[in-house]
């Protein structure tokens, strides 16, 4: 790809700062933290995304996207999160949304695509099973053909959000006859269908966005299968590379690099400030230089992802692994750099927090803790990092 300095991006820079300046609501909480925003303010913002024409900002123009390049992708992204802008729902938008756009009848993309974009249906993520992570195709959730319609058993886990999702995009196993692989089908199923239970996982800080989900003689219309049936594993590695891109998180990333340079000019140590002192400025300076790289990086997974080239899925295994790890040593970091106010447990935003006295370094240090407490879970979900370097040392055998 071309890494040429384009001069219209400065441009486009500028209209996406002018466009959140005048249009993102000054009543929208502003973003904290590196977890999605609550659904009434999600649903809101894609709304205004949507009247704007930016309501699928990763799309192709043909499928009722943007049609942007991957730079003007990233800085639409990374000026979203530097204004405090809410997320967009990333299972619609980056997982499913791309699997309807390529995969589904005109009739499905008709009944969802739409209402994507508007912000009128969220979705969750329906593969994760115990005791079949990362072996995703051991996955035993059936799903049996009656009539017109599928009966599916089975339980889910580590659905995030779905207790707010109106839809889940489901992995089920239709054959259990040939290799595992080979019998799995990919369903779209409404949360609301009876049978389906939704129960929560509450996280160590009193976070709820982690859920179980059982699946008990759930009727699932044969029209709601995507692709063909016992098939869905080719829609699922499309999926997978996708998400181990969007896993990587540049928005995050950045957002690390902008909380470390104000703690950085701001904190004080031995008389000085943090920068002052060489061992912190030489390891922020090389977190910043794989923080360039993850962005070079990002940008060729894309390219040969729209090339279509057969090495994409083993980039953007590498490109997950070094992202995670990655906003691992960044968040650690950031830790670190609070001193004593790093250990302190301070009330999320998902707390009850009205009226409570304020404590010290809460507005800088907040969500710091929380979040490098989650970023734990990075080098797991979307498949571990053993099971990704497996993957690239799979593919040095085939290039």
């Amino acid at each position: 790809m071309d890494f040429r300095p384009d001069p219209s991006l400065q441009a486009f820079r500028q209209e996406v700062r002018e466009f959140l300046r005048e249009s993102l609501p000054p009543d929208l909480p502003r973003r904290k933290g590196g977890f999605r925003s609550p659904r009434a303010d999600l649903a809101r913002w894609q709304g205004i995304l949507h009247a704007k024409g930016w309501g699928a900002p990763y799309w192709a123009s043909e499928h009722g996207g943007t049609g942007w390049t991957v730079p003007q992708r990233l800085i639409f992204d990374e000026e979203c999160s530097a204004a405090g802008a809410p997320t967009q729902d990333g299972f619609a938008q980056k997982l499913v949304g791309p699997v309807l756009n390529y995969f589904a009848t005109p009739e499905q993309r008709a009944a969802h695509v739409p209402a994507i974009l508007a912000g009128k249906r969220m979705w969750c993520q329906g593969f994760s099973e115990p005791g079949s992570g990362s072996d995703l195709a051991s996955l035993r959730t059936r799903a049996e053909r009656d009539g017109d319609h599928y009966v599916v058993n089975g339980q889910k886990i580590w659905t995030s959000y779905g207790h707010e999702a109106d839809w889940i995009f489901l992995l089920v196993r239709t054959d259990t006859q040939v290799k595992k692989q080979a019998g799995i089908s990919f369903l779209l199923v409404d949360m609301k269908t009876p049978g389906i239970t939704v129960r929560p996982i509450i996280s160590i800080d009193g976070a709820h966005h982690l859920n179980e989900t059982f699946f008990e003689d759930v009727r699932v219309p044969v029209s709601n299968l995507v692709g063909a049936e016992d098939e869905g594993w080719k829609l699922t590695k499309f999926l997978l590379n996708n998400e181990h891109a969007s896993t990587a998180d540049l928005p995050t990333l950045q957002r690390f690099q902008r909380q470390l340079r104000a703690l950085a000019a701001t904190r004080g140590a031995g008389g000085g400030t943090l920068i002052g002192r060489h061992e912190f400025a030489l390891r922020l300076a090389r977190l910043e230089a794989e923080l360039q790289a993850i962005t070079v990086m990002v940008q060729r997974v894309a390219a040969m992802e729209a090339d279509h080239s057969p090495a994409a899925h083993a980039m953007g295994s590498i490109l997950k692994v070094r992202g995670t790890e990655l906003q691992q040593k960044m968040s650690e970091f950031l830790v670190e750099a609070l001193g004593d106010h790093g250990a302190v447990a301070y009330p999320g935003s998902h707390a009850a927090t009205a009226g409570a006295r304020s404590l010290p370094m809460q507005e800088v240090a907040q969500s710091i803790a929380a979040d490098m407490l989650f970023r734990r879970a990075t080098t797991i979900y979307g498949g571990t990092s053993e099971v990704q370097r497996g993957i690239i040392a799979k593919s040095l055998f085939q290039f």
